[in-house]
């Protein structure tokens, strides 16, 4: 019997929050429970072994079996809903990663309740006719390419009711590339549909096919009208690496800047005058190259080009991969973010180096990182390792500020007794846009809204998600059933979700040769008095190989602000005694465009 892989990951909150310590159960496709295991301080469970059938039967078109065997997997976790997914298909060789996001339980919640996830087999294997309908080239376009980072993907047909949800684009792709074929084929074949499908995406993004027809989303999830989605389902280890490399190319017809209308169809059941899937399988087979593949399927003056421009982030990739020896505001952007992540991520080791010095710790927490998020664990920070750094870091520091809005806004237990509407205003209002952006960390299908007291058309779709992820009539009006349930959910956040460990005010390090307490006092910004007081020194002799407590109070050289009604870059450098330029340079701002609820890096001395 051929043996395939699994690995589960069970997190909350976009990924902000491990769930160490949940239950997991594997079931076989007789229903009886193969493995037993548990998941780790970063939510992971170990890499188990699981019996399929030969891998070859994925790369026969002509086979009509299921070329997989198919396995079930129920997590639970203490305080949060459980989640049940059937179907998580198994290949011989291959390493499944199963993603389980967990949802909180609400206050007074006796029993969780059960999520179910189901997976088919890929769209390759199916008979759906494609529509793909290609853009028209009056449409309007947007000015240059950019990797929408999330993508807002509709659950359904177009014109369907179901709900959007935001995905971080290169989790989008993974998604997607692991729906519509099977990770068993030939590299090239990979690559090739993983190109078709980025660029897919990214011409409906461009061409706002959606958006500028009045819909809400970028994309749908339908294998008929655009590509398939399964939101939750399981990715492949070799799909995942390719579109860790190749997530930000895409192509285009040489002279033009739109990436190409890339339609495909599987080639067997369904044809059509785009890429065929299984075609890609044979030309691999034969040597040609992903490009060739390609321009076996659309014009011979394709080309692959590649974007940087990715929105959501906090920084841009500076373009060259950070790594041992590389100095400057990027890497001192990296270590901050990645000090953070690990209050989280306790597994992540600290960085001791100096503030923009890539040195050992920094590798080492960088190489963590890596092997706990199913990237290359390598040590290098290439784009995709920046971008899950900074896309990690914008969760975690978005929750953490939340938290402590809710103290400030003094949200308490007793929901308001108002019912406001489109058109509302004042504090009701605030308070609203608060809960809805905390439970919108845990509720994928609740969108972020802008806290800015005015209850406009974005806050009244946030409500209408809410409404119908708890339940209640999907209305857009906040009356007492709304503000009960908007209640119980978040203080059921509150109560269930693990709190990250503390900031212990010091990082620890190891005496190298030729260190002193004053040259460590330079470095760290602090006081050679400071460190003796941490360490219960009473003189200055310090040897190699000993751990020292150094207070990193100081080390941050900026803190974190969330944008707000009425700022500016000139009165936020006016507030916090810097510079506009320095802002800018700090979070790679091209002009002195912010917008509300975003989050900025302010330089402190």
């Amino acid at each position: 019997m051929a043996i395939g892989y699994l690995v589960i990951q069970a997190r909350t909150a976009d990924g902000a929050v491990p769930l160490g310590g949940a239950e997991i159960r594997i079931l076989d496709p007789q229903g009886s429970s193969v493995y037993e295991l548990t998941t780790d301080e970063s939510g992971e469970t170990q890499t188990v072994s699981l019996e399929t059938v030969d891998r070859s039967l994925s790369l026969d078109p002509d086979y009509a079996g299921t070329p997989y065997t198919a396995y079930d997997v129920l997590v639970r976790a203490a305080g949060f809903n459980s989640l049940y997914i059937s179907g998580v298909p198994i290949y011989e060789e291959e390493t499944a990663i199963q993603p389980a996001e967990l949802i909180p339980m609400q206050q007074l919640q006796r029993s969780p309740m059960v999520t179910e996830i189901t997976i088919d087999k890929p769209a390759a294997a199916s008979d759906i006719k494609r529509i793909q309908e290609k853009p028209d080239p009056r449409l309007r376009i947007l000015r240059q390419v950019v990797i929408p980072n999330p993508i807002t993907v509709h659950l359904g047909s177009p014109s369907s009711s179901a709900a959007n949800v935001q995905v971080p684009f290169i989790d989008y792709i993974k998604n997607a590339a692991s729906s519509e074929i099977y990770p068993t084929w030939p590299d090239a074949a990979l690559r090739a549909n993983i190109y078709a499908i980025i660029t897919f995406a990214l011409n409906r993004v461009f061409t706002e096919w959606y958006r500028s027809r009045g819909y809400s989303f970028d994309i749908t999830s339908s294998t008929a009208y655009d590509q398939a989605y399964v939101h939750g389902r399981t990715i492949f280890e070799s799909i995942s690496r390719i579109v860790d490399e190749i997530f930000n190319q895409y192509v285009r017809r040489q002279g033009q800047n739109a990436p190409y209308f890339t339609s495909f169809c599987n080639g067997t059941t369904s044809t059509c005058s785009g890429l065929s899937q299984w075609g890609t399988v044979s030309l691999a087979e034969r040597g040609m190259t992903p490009l060739q593949i390609l321009r076996n399927y659309y014009p011979n003056d394709i080309e692959i080009v590649e974007t940087n421009a990715v929105t959501g982030v906090l920084s841009s990739y500076p373009g060259t991969p950070l790594r041992i020896g590389s100095r400057g505001l990027d890497v001192q952007v990296i270590q901050t973010y990645l000090n953070r992540i690990r209050r989280n991520y306790p597994a992540i080791p600290a960085i001791t180096d100096e503030a923009g010095v890539f040195g050992e710790s920094t590798r080492a927490a960088v190489t963590k990182f890596q092997s706990v998020f199913n990237l290359t664990a390598d040590g290098v920070v290439g784009s995709a390792t920046w971008y899950k750094i900074s896309y990690l870091y914008a969760a975690v520091a978005r929750l953490a500020e939340l938290d402590s809005e809710g103290t400030t806004l003094g949200i308490g237990t007793v929901p308001p007794g108002s019912v406001i509407r489109q058109g509302s205003r004042g504090a009701d209002v605030i308070t609203l846009q608060y809960l809805l952006n905390m439970i919108a960390e845990f509720y994928p299908t609740v969108p972020r809204v802008a806290q800015d007291g005015i209850f406009g058309s974005a806050t009244r779709q946030a409500v209408i998600a809410f409404q119908n992820a708890v339940g209640l009539d999907a209305d857009g009006i906040v009356g007492p059933d709304t503000w009960r349930a908007l209640y119980d959910v978040y203080l059921g956040i509150g109560e269930n979700v693990p709190v990250p460990g503390p900031d212990t005010g010091y990082i620890e390090y190891v005496v190298q040769p030729g260190d002193t307490l004053w040259l460590l006092s330079q470095r760290y910004g602090t006081t050679v008095d400071a460190i003796k007081n941490l360490n219960g020194l009473t003189g200055s002799m310090i040897y190699i190989g000993q751990v020292l407590k150094i207070p990193s109070d100081s080390v941050k050289p900026y803190i974190e602000y969330t944008v707000r009604v009425g700022d500016t870059l000139w009165e936020l450098s006016r507030r916090y005694g810097t510079t506009v330029e320095a802002i800018r340079e700090l979070n790679g701002l091209t002009s002195d465009m912010i917008y509300i609820g975003q989050t900025l890096l302010i330089p402190v001395k």
